[in-house]
């Protein structure tokens, strides 16, 4: 876990990767339950006698459930202390490269690519690249934009 205290040390950490996260494995019960809030119910996410005949051979996590599990793999990573808030900016070039099979761990990776004054803090860029253990690609791939407040 890296911790930094205030923008200036954040600032020239720029260019440096900051750590990953702990493994998370994705259970089934993950899965049905983010289906059930986005209201996304296909087979290749929660039927698992019809995904087990599917072209994954099991049932998969959604995309968006594995981009959603960003803000808990971050925090896992590093931190920003003195600050009022962080909050959700944006995302750039999302990508999903490779499907994450129920019962797979994952973890994140973050490179910090930018920090920059934005409209009432700074703009906090980041490279999250989430992978799946055992895997030869990563299972998601997203440009963060966090606004960070003082």
């Amino acid at each position: 876990m890296r911790i930094f205290h205030g923008i200036a040390e954040l600032e020239a950490a720029v260019g440096t990767h900051l750590g990953y996260s702990e493994w998370h494995e994705i259970t089934q019960d993950r899965v049905n339950t983010f289906a059930d809030a986005t209201g996304d119910h296909q087979w290749i996410h929660v039927d698992t006698e019809k995904a087990a005949h599917g072209p994954f051979g099991t049932t998969i996590a959604h995309g968006y459930l594995t981009l959603s599990l960003v803000p808990t793999l971050a925090s896992e990573v590093y931190r920003i202390e003195g600050i009022a808030m962080g909050v959700n900016y944006g995302a750039n070039k999302l990508r999903f490269p490779a499907p994450v099979p129920v019962g797979a761990r994952v973890r994140a990776g973050i490179e910090l690519r930018s920090v920059a004054p934005g409209k009432g803090g700074h703009l906090v860029t980041a490279e999250v690249v989430i992978e799946r253990e055992g895997g030869d690609k990563p299972v998601c791939v997203v440009e963060t934009v966090t606004l960070v407040v003082v």
